[in-house]
């Protein structure tokens, strides 16, 4: 897996201060993206061992609240494996971090995916922001998402069950 960046002190994208990891590739393609760099899955640094462990050092800062997944797409079936493990290396090392995850799939689309790894990451995320970008939709104004359609769920309340939006 390739990344695009990492924002070690992240004000845009989740509550609080935030490190966030910008992965490269997605299929959705969806107009008006604002990271159009990132559909490509060769674009960017390869993701290795020593990212990994700075983002766990960037996140031990104590005024960072939480990771953040976003791209591109995190839950392409092909970056899975790998955020897993940041993801249950977080939820270990550092347990008072929140996780944050953005996906154009929807939650409905990402509890059907069934691959190994998705399920084990939508238990262990704490806010999940879904949906596909629809620019027709798109408001500025709008706190942590970029158009209408898009969802704000509180995996914790939610569980197994409907989504309950955080806002």
């Amino acid at each position: 897996m390739n990344y695009v960046t990492i924002y070690k002190a992240d004000m845009v994208n989740g509550l609080g201060v935030r490190v966030s990891l910008f992965v490269s590739g997605c299929s959705h393609h969806c107009p008006g993206c604002f990271n159009q760099k990132a559909w490509n899955e060769d674009y960017g640094k390869l993701y290795t061992q020593d990212t990994e462990d700075a983002i766990i050092e960037y996140l031990k800062v104590p005024y960072i609240r939480g990771l953040t997944l976003l791209g591109g797409e995190p839950m392409e079936p092909g970056h899975q494996a790998l955020l897993w493990r940041l993801i249950d290396r977080v939820r270990s090392e550092l347990p008072d971090k929140d996780i944050w995850l953005y996906s154009g799939y929807t939650l409905e689309q990402l509890r059907a995916m069934k691959t190994p790894y998705s399920e084990k990451i939508l238990s262990h995320v704490d806010v999940l922001v879904d949906g596909r970008f629809v620019q027709a939709l798109k408001d500025p104004d709008l706190a942590f998402k970029g158009s209408s359609n898009q969802r704000i769920i509180d995996m914790r309340k939610t569980g197994d069950g409907e989504p309950v939006l955080l806002m």
